[in-house]
C-alpha cells in the first residue's frame, strides 16, 4: 500500500514538474519572442532614426550646397570683388551727355606729324593795304563821328575833311585855284606868242609844264571840295585798319593820315630757331592760334601756301624767317601776333586724339576712356607732338580705346561724386 502511494506521490511530482517545465519554456519562449521582437522593432526605430539622421544630413549637405551656390557669403564676395574691380569708373548718365556738346571717338593708329612749335605775326599780303595821306594842308577833321579802327569802308567814300580857312598861311583851296588860274593864263598867252615865235619853244615849254603841275594840284582838291574844306577818300574797298591822326590835328600835304586793308590775303610770318633749320626742309604748312578767341587755324583750311624761308638769319637774330600767305574771312586780325605750329615730316602708325579731350592736373595729362555704356575710366596718358588741334599720345592709350574728345570736363565734374550708383549694371 505504501508502495502504491509512494509510486502514485512519485508520478504526481512527475506530472507537476513537467507542465511547470512546459509552463517555464512557454514563458521563456514568450519573453525570447517578446524580446526579440521589441529588438527588432528598436533596431528598426533606430534605423529608422539612422534614416532621418542620414536624411538630416543630407539636409544639411543640401543646405551647404545651397551656400556654396547662391549664399549670401560667396555673392557679398562676388559684389565685393567686382566693386573693386570698378572702383574707379566714373558715372556720367546718357541724359546729361545730351545736355552738353558731348562725343566719344574710337582712336586707331593713323599718320602724324613733326611739329614745330613757335611763335609769329599776321601781316597784310602786298597790295591788298593802301596809305591815305593829305591831299592839302591844314586841320583835319573826321567826316563820320563813328570812324574807327575797324570800320568797313567803300571806295570813294569821305573820311576825311581838312580845311585851312583859319590858319595863317591862308586857306589852301584858295591859293592852289588862284596858283592854277595864274598859271592857266601865262600857258594861254605863251601859246599865242610862241605861234608868233616871240618866245622862244624852250620857254614855252617852262611855262607849259608851270601849268600843268597848277593843274594837277587844283584837280586833286577841286574834285573834292566841300564846304567843310577838301575831303579826303577811300582809295579801295576795306576796313580801316588804323588811324594816324587825331580829330583837330594840323596835317600836312603827302602826311600819311590812315591804312585801309581789303584783308583778302594775309601772310603768316614766323621766327624759327636756328635749332630747327633742318626740319625747315620739311615744312609745308602751319596752324596758328589767336590770342584774342583761342582759336586754332589751319592753313590747309584758309587756302595757304608757303611763300618763303629763310637761308639766313640776322646777324642780330637768333631766328630764321618763315612765310606764310593764307585768305582771310574776316575772322583774323592782321598785325596779331600768334601761336604757330609749323607742320613738318609724317610720323606714321601713331595714336593722336584732339586738345579737347585732354584736362590737366598739377602739370599731369589725363583723358577719360569709355568702359561701358555710362562709365568712363581716368586715364593718365604721355604726350609727343602737338600741332594746335591734335596731339600725340606716346603712353597711356591703346587701339580701340573710346575716348572722350567733346565733354571731357563735365565727365571730370561728375567725378567728384567719386561713387557708382545703386543698381548701375556693368555692361561691357
Amino acid at each position: 500500500m505504501r508502495t502504491i502511494i509512494y509510486a502514485i506521490t512519485i508520478l504526481a511530482i512527475s506530472l507537476w514538474g513537467c507542465k511547470n517545465q512546459t509552463s517555464q519554456d512557454k514563458h521563456t519562449h514568450s519573453a525570447t519572442e517578446t524580446h526579440a521582437g521589441h529588438d527588432h522593432e528598436g533596431h528598426d526605430h533606430s534605423h529608422e532614426g539612422h534614416d532621418h539622421e542620414h536624411e538630416g544630413h543630407d539636409h544639411e549637405h543640401e543646405g551647404h550646397d545651397h551656400e556654396h551656390e547662391t549664399g549670401e557669403e560667396h555673392a557679398g564676395h562676388s559684389h565685393e570683388s567686382e566693386e573693386t574691380k570698378h572702383s574707379d569708373e566714373i558715372i556720367f548718365p546718357k541724359a546729361q551727355a545730351a545736355k552738353t556738346t558731348f562725343e566719344v571717338r574710337e582712336i586707331q593708329p593713323a599718320s602724324f606729324n613733326q611739329v614745330v612749335k613757335t611763335t609769329g605775326q599776321v601781316l597784310a599780303a602786298p597790295g591788298d593795304e593802301a596809305v591815305i595821306v593829305a591831299t592839302s594842308n591844314g586841320v583835319v577833321s573826321f567826316s563820320s563821328n563813328k570812324l574807327t579802327e575797324g570800320t568797313k569802308v567803300q571806295k570813294g567814300q569821305s573820311l576825311f575833311q581838312i580845311s585851312s580857312k583859319d590858319i595863317a598861311e591862308g586857306d589852301y583851296y584858295t591859293k592852289v585855284k588862284a596858283t592854277y588860274e595864274a598859271a592857266k593864263a601865262s600857258y594861254d598867252r605863251a601859246e599865242a606868242l610862241v605861234k608868233d615865235k616871240i618866245i622862244s619853244q624852250k620857254e614855252f615849254e617852262s611855262i607849259k609844264l608851270e601849268f600843268e603841275n597848277a593843274k594837277t594840284a587844283y584837280d586833286a582838291v577841286s574834285n573834292n571840295k566841300t564846304a567843310k574844306g577838301v575831303s579826303v577818300n577811300a582809295p579801295i574797298n576795306g576796313h580801316m585798319k588804323n588811324i594816324l591822326v587825331k580829330e583837330g590835328e594840323y596835317i600836312t600835304v603827302g602826311q600819311p593820315i590812315a591804312t585801309v586793308s581789303q584783308n583778302q590775303r594775309l601772310v603768316l610770318r614766323a621766327e624759327v630757331s636756328q635749332r630747327y633749320y633742318n626740319a625747315m626742309q620739311s615744312v609745308k604748312s602751319a596752324n596758328f592760334k589767336t590770342p584774342y578767341d583761342n582759336k586754332v587755324y589751319s592753313l590747309e583750311d584758309l587756302n595757304g601756301r608757303l611763300l618763303s624761308f629763310g637761308k639766313t638769319s640776322n646777324e642780330n637774330s637768333f631766328f630764321i624767317p618763315v612765310s606764310f600767305e593764307f585768305d582771310n574771312k574776316g575772322e583774323v586780325i592782321p598785325g596779331s601776333f600768334v601761336e604757330v605750329y609749323l607742320i613738318s615730316a609724317p610720323i606714321e602708325n601713331t595714336l593722336s586724339i584732339p586738345v579737347s579731350a585732354l584736362t590737366n592736373e598739377m602739370g599731369i595729362h589725363y583723358v577719360y576712356v569709355q568702359i561701358d555704356e555710362e562709365g568712363y575710366r581716368k586715364q593718365e596718358v604721355a604726350l609727343g607732338a602737338n600741332n594746335g588741334k591734335e596731339v600725340q599720345i606716346i603712353k597711356g592709350l591703346h587701339p580701340g580705346d573710346r575716348v572722350v574728345t567733346k565733354g571731357a570736363y563735365q565727365v571730370k565734374m561728375a567725378s567728384a561724386s567719386g561713387a557708382i550708383p545703386h543698381g548701375h549694371s556693368h555692361e561691357h
